[in-house]
């Protein structure tokens, strides 16, 4: 495997004495700025809602985490939860994506902060259908906003949108679809937000297969027109193989949401199983190697 996991792994389990996140930690998204790693993850308590947990650390290894959820489920469309959080830096903000879910199903949200604790929130910014693993590009491309999503309809595979103010979106293409037979044939989603490199935009995504497990996998965009696939690695960069991967809420898991890029390494953190979060990294040269 390409992917190096961290020693400490898992490096967030739940928590007994905090109701929200008593059952279940996992799918969390990361940034890197001002010096800290910001992670933001999916808790689930013994009420089977989804909220949203807060936690820094200094060097991307030893997390603290706040006792409270910075983000909590409001109105009908989150009335059974905030699900799988990523986030990036675009417009000297953190925006946050999330899967809004609630009995007409999952619904792609958008949030923005500041400082982590103050949200502004836009809502269901993909109305309509049933959507989720989204990610948003860390900046405007062709002078516009860029997400990818994976709208549920089967063969569930990856779409691009583009919108002028994050929350009309349009020009909906398909970029990137399961291939029947590998370990992502069944389906695949955007792990991690978009990293821009000197070769591409560099896309961690999951795959799922006959099995319903779940692998990590590596796909480079094309900068300036990040719809068009210009490499797609054929093996995973990482499969459940630990006791905490192979074992949890459901079995054989590992769900990258976070990534962050540091020095000459990428720091990318991933739900095992659906229980805890682990971390592993990546040399630069490393995964770039592979295109």
């Amino acid at each position: 495997m390409i992917l190096k996991r961290f020693i400490k792994n898992p490096i967030l389990k739940p928590r007994k004495e905090n109701d929200w996140e008593s059952r279940l930690v996992f799918n969390a998204g990361v940034v890197f700025a001002n010096g800290l790693f910001h992670l933001l993850y999916r808790a689930v308590g013994e009420d089977d809602i989804s909220r949203i947990g807060y936690a820094v650390s200094v060097d991307g290894y030893d997390f603290f985490r706040f006792d409270k959820p910075v983000f909590t489920p409001r109105g009908i469309a989150e009335s059974k939860g905030c699900e799988d959080p990523r986030v990036v830096c675009l417009d000297d903000k953190f925006y946050m994506t999330y899967t809004a879910y609630s009995i007409n199903g999952v619904r792609v949200s958008l949030a923005s902060t500041r400082n982590f604790i103050q949200w502004e929130r836009f809502g269901v910014i993909l109305p309509g259908m049933e959507n989720k693993d989204a990610v948003l590009f860390p900046e405007k491309i062709g002078g516009r906003y860029v997400m990818l999503h994976r709208p549920m309809d089967p063969p569930r595979s990856i779409w691009v949108a583009y919108s002028d103010d994050l929350v009309r979106w349009n020009d909906f293409k398909k970029v990137m679809t399961p291939v029947e037979g590998r370990w992502d044939g069944v389906g695949i989603g955007s792990g991690c937000p978009p990293v821009k490199t000197e070769k591409g935009w560099l896309l961690i995504y999951h795959g799922i297969d006959e099995g319903s497990v779940y692998r990590l996998g590596v796909a480079l965009l094309d900068l300036n027109d990040p719809s068009r696939v210009i490499g797609r690695h054929p093996d995973p960069i990482l499969q459940p193989e630990e006791d905490y991967e192979l074992r949890g809420e459901v079995r054989e898991v590992v769900f990258g949401c976070g990534i962050c890029e540091v020095e000459d390494k990428y720091f990318i953190y991933y739900g095992a199983a659906d229980r805890v979060i682990c971390g592993a990294t990546a040399e630069k040269k490393d995964l770039l190697g592979l295109f």
